[in-house]
Formats: structure tokens, C-alpha cells, sequence
């Protein structure tokens, strides 16, 4: 029988969870918190990509799923991500994309119980628009946003100056069917981590809005 003790066994080190809707802001938000607290960043979304890239098996196997905005087999993401966390060892780490089910979370939350969760709930309309404006250097995952946070050059990576490109799961029609998934998905997710009393809730339009908030609650948590 899982009681409430089982789900809640502690981790050896900080494991932190943040979830969010796509183009929420996950990545710069992880990127800020992984920076100043010096964790490990695992992104289910930057390893999906880079096996579908490098045409692996995995990458093969998934990129159907993921070009359709339709959630990869939970057996598949399960493998990948345990594999993922245990070549990191006793480090911190930030877990970003995942889990995207409950049965995500309820197998995570056995094999690498996690201390808290970051949920950052932005407007639908917001992320649409933002996904419309926003640009990616593919080869080393840079993303720009028009008019707020645009490269220097239009067009153009800051850094190399290679083009930009459009993401092909950014496509207006693919977000809104992965957004419906999500919500749709998210709401068990989101109630399985309250009653645990795992999750924290910021709500706002941007990362710059969120981040001292999500920074001060993991000051506190931290200290």
C-alpha cells in the first residue's frame, strides 16, 4: 500500500521540479535558477530534441510525438529521464519538462522523490504570443523574442551570427493542440504535488516579473 510517507521520502540532495505551460518560460527560468543556485539543469525537451537531431533510435522513435505536440509514451520519457538523473549522481538538480502525467509524477516521486515543485502559470494569450515573436539559434539553443527580448542583429544569433530559425513544434496550430494536452494533463499533476505540499504557484507574464519571487522562495527553502 503507498501511503503519504512513501511519496514524501527525502532526497538526498535539493531535486526541484518546475512546470509550466510550453513557451511559459521554463527554459529562462530554469536557466536564472540553475545559475544562481548551482544546480543541474535536466530539460526533457532539450534531450528529446538532441536525440531527434542526432537521429538516434530514441530520437526516431519520438519525433512523431513530438512534431504533433502529442505527449511521448510515458514508458519512453520514464527511461530517458531516469537515465538522465542518475548520470548526475548526488548533485542538485532542476528537472524541466517533466513530468508531463500523472503517471510521470507518481513514478518520479518513487525512484528520485523530489523536495519541491515550481509551477509558473501563465496566461494562455501571453504564451501565444509570445510563441508567434520567438526565434531559436538551433545549434546552441539560444532563443530570442521579438520586441522583448530581440537579437541584436535581425534575424541573426548574438553570439555567431548565424540565422535564426523557427522551431517546427512552434507552429501556432501545434502549441494550442500541446497547450489543450497540457491543461488537460497538468490539472492531476498540479493536485497529486499540492497534497504532498510540494507545490509553490507564481503566477505573472514573464520571467522577469516571476523571478524574484521564485528566487525568494528558493532563498527561503534553501536557507
Amino acid at each position: 500500500m503507498v501511503t503519504l510517507s512513501t511519496w514524501c521520502t527525502k532526497a538526498t540532495a535539493f531535486r526541484a521540479v518546475i512546470l509550466g505551460a510550453p513557451a511559459s518560460g521554463k527554459g529562462t527560468m530554469s536557466t536564472r535558477i540553475v545559475k544562481h543556485f548551482k544546480m543541474t539543469h535536466i530539460s526533457s525537451g532539450d534531450k528529446l530534441r538532441l536525440h531527434m537531431n542526432s537521429n538516434t533510435e530514441l530520437g526516431k522513435a519520438v519525433s512523431s510525438y513530438v512534431l504533433s505536440g502529442k505527449f511521448v509514451p510515458d514508458d519512453v520519457m520514464i527511461s530517458m529521464i531516469n537515465k538522465e538523473i542518475d548520470s548526475v549522481g548526488d548533485q542538485n538538480w532542476l528537472l524541466d519538462g517533466f513530468p508531463r502525467t500523472l503517471t510521470q509524477a507518481e513514478k518520479l516521486q518513487k525512484i528520485h522523490p523530489v523536495n519541491l515543485v515550481l509551477y509558473l502559470d501563465v496566461p494562455i494569450k501571453v504564451i501565444l504570443d509570445r510563441v508567434k515573436n520567438r526565434w531559436i539559434h538551433l545549434p546552441s539553443g539560444r532563443v530570442y523574442n521579438i520586441g522583448f527580448n530581440s537579437p541584436k542583429v535581425p534575424g541573426k544569433d548574438d553570439v555567431t551570427g548565424e540565422p535564426l530559425s523557427k522551431r517546427d513544434d512552434d507552429k501556432i496550430e501545434i502549441v494550442q493542440e500541446r497547450l489543450k494536452r497540457y491543461s488537460d494533463a497538468t490539472e492531476p499533476i498540479l493536485k497529486f504535488y499540492g497534497n504532498l505540499g510540494l507545490l509553490s504557484t507564481f503566477r505573472g507574464n514573464t520571467t522577469d516579473e516571476l523571478w524574484p519571487l521564485v528566487k525568494q522562495s528558493l532563498t527561503k527553502y534553501l536557507s
